[in-house]
């Protein structure tokens, strides 16, 4: 089943890749990065990625498996990042990640809520730094924060 679901995955990836190579521009017009940088960084280390893990467990001897139910568990994060790509238009970036993380950490493991917290502030914190100051970019900001400004 991991096999198939990395396979899953890879096809998705392969398919996010292609975009990011095919749509998206390396550089802006004035010659600076352009939209197309991260996605082809991030799906070309998905696809390498999912290969390695494809070519390990085709390789890697079979345990006999005990059943989990996990099935819960993936449902309430699929769950959330659903809700997560919502909060981005309604909220804006950093107020639905720090939202996510916190949510998502908490459901994953709820016996570190003060590390918890401590990621939900510091994820969103370093993707402030990396793209508002240092690549200049800009992250979603959201309605209500467009309507606050109004």
């Amino acid at each position: 089943m991991r096999i198939a679901f990395t396979s899953a995955i890879l096809f998705l990836a392969a398919l996010y890749t292609w975009v990011a190579f095919s749509d998206l521009a390396f550089q802006s017009t004035t010659g600076r990065l352009g939209p197309g940088f991260f996605p082809r960084i991030i799906g070309v280390g998905l696809v390498v990625a999912c290969l390695l893990d494809v070519a390990i467990e085709l390789v890697r001897p079979r345990p006999p498996v005990d059943r989990s139910d996990h099935a819960r568990t993936v449902v309430m994060v699929s769950g959330l990042s659903a809700l997560f790509v919502l909060a981005l238009v309604i909220v804006g970036g950093y107020l639905a990640m720090f939202a996510f993380v916190l949510v998502t950490l908490m459901v994953l493991d709820r016996t570190r809520p003060l590390q918890n917290c401590a990621l939900a502030l510091l994820l969103p914190s370093a993707i402030y730094f990396l793209f508002e100051v240092w690549l200049n970019a800009a992250v979603p900001r959201g309605m209500l924060f467009d309507v606050w400004l109004a």
